[in-house]
């Protein structure tokens, strides 16, 4: 069975993992069923999803959680069937039965349609945000970390807004930065953050994403 990218984009809008607030089974067993990499333009939420369990991938046998909860997303199935059944009350039946082919029935059809359409355009859109810990690591001990946070600081994104951030030691008198920002996930792809640091290849080594939680 295939995965339904445009149900789980819709479900991944205003979360960050398929169940819970931290990855479980159910983000493993539907990262799996997907082949590749969504299209970012037209799933922009999985897209953000997929790249963010992919970092994870090393640790999918230490996640707990079931796997059923990512059934939901798969075409076909009982499971698939059931999803479907517990959808929101409100939405509308935007088709009739097979057999309404007079008339009456479009008209009915189209009445419901126009409903539907007039209900979704009411609703406010809510703009989705993340706040990630984003960590970078320099070459050795003899980097300079304050030009090194200046440089990774100067990189702006629409969408993206620096935090806190603070120093944390990893051994050998090396330390890395450790530096909170806030995204608007439609806007900021943090693959292309970390491009643009390794771009900083004078003060950096790696950049990591070590956490991120949706607002």
């Amino acid at each position: 069975m295939s995965v339904d990218l445009a149900k789980l984009n819709a479900h991944l809008i205003t979360r960050s993992y398929v169940e819970g607030y931290t990855p479980s089974q159910a983000d493993v067993h539907v990262y799996k069923a997907i082949s590749s990499a969504p299209d970012a333009s037209a799933y922009p939420a999985v897209a953000r999803w997929y790249t963010h369990i992919k970092s994870y991938t090393a640790e999918f046998d230490s996640f707990s959680g079931s796997s059923k909860a990512g059934e939901a997303f798969f075409g076909g199935g009982a499971a698939a069937k059931e999803a479907a059944a517990g959808d929101d009350d409100d939405e509308v039946d935007l088709f009739g039965s097979d057999d309404e082919e007079d008339a009456e029935a479009e008209r009915i059809k189209a009445e419901r349609v126009a409903a539907y359409n007039a209900k979704k355009a009411a609703k406010p859109k809510t703009v989705a945000k993340s706040v990630v810990t984003f960590e970078v690591k320099p070459w050795d001990d003899e980097t300079d970390m304050q030009k090194l946070e200046e440089a990774v600081r100067s990189i702006e994104m629409d969408g993206l807004v620096w935090g806190a951030s603070k120093l944390v030691p990893i051994g050998y008198g090396i330390r890395k930065l450790q530096i909170t920002l806030v995204v608007e996930d439609e806007l900021v792809s943090l693959d292309d953050l970390q491009e643009k640091v390794a771009e900083l290849e004078e003060y950096v080594q790696s950049s990591d994403i070590a956490a991120m939680q949706k607002l």
